[in-house]
């Protein structure tokens, strides 16, 4: 039982995609030795790869639309410190890990080159911090984050109102 399972794939993809195993209890990661058992919970993962895809130059943030507006709110109103798996999704098995993340990359980066320098710092960070062994990394690019946007985020109603036509 070593094999990770694997996920239903398109018809003529004749190699199907490896996927961690999740048959360990509670859905945790067990590292098994003769003294005893490490679990690594799935948050525990979730953090270390969103903490590393963070630190690769050309990610803005993460997360679809929908999840990094509530995030802003959540924020705004208790400081909610859930930001940091904003945008990732694991599966943690015995020995394996698998991760998805959403991505907003900033405007000009080349994305192919942001995604591989992600893929690469989330498995190193991962593989060395658990032990697991990260079996993919998958990335969506959900936006791209143009230069000023800040700016017209951050204005308030007045200023987008403009001059009154009578």
């Amino acid at each position: 039982m070593t094999e990770a399972n694997t996920v239903n794939v398109p018809k003529g993809d004749e190699n199907p995609v490896p996927r961690a195993r999740t048959d360990a209890p509670g859905g945790q990661g067990g590292l098994a030795t003769p003294k005893g058992n490490t679990s690594i919970d799935s948050g525990v993962v979730a953090k270390i790869a969103g903490m590393a895809a963070r630190e690769v130059s050309g990610v803005y943030n993460m997360g679809a639309g929908t999840a990094r507006a509530l995030g802003a709110v959540r924020g705004m109103v208790g400081g909610d410190k859930s930001v940091v798996t904003q945008g990732v999704s694991v599966e943690v098995g015995e020995r394996q890990a698998a991760v998805d993340l959403d991505l907003v990359v900033e405007y000009g980066v080349a994305i192919p080159d942001v995604a591989s320098a992600v893929r690469r710092n989330v498995i190193t960070a991962v593989e060395r911090m658990t032990g697991l062994e990260v079996t993919e990394v998958n990335i969506k690019v959900d936006d791209v984050h143009m230069p000023g946007q800040e700016k017209d985020e951050g204005r308030s109603e007045d200023s987008e109102q403009g001059p009154r036509v009578q």
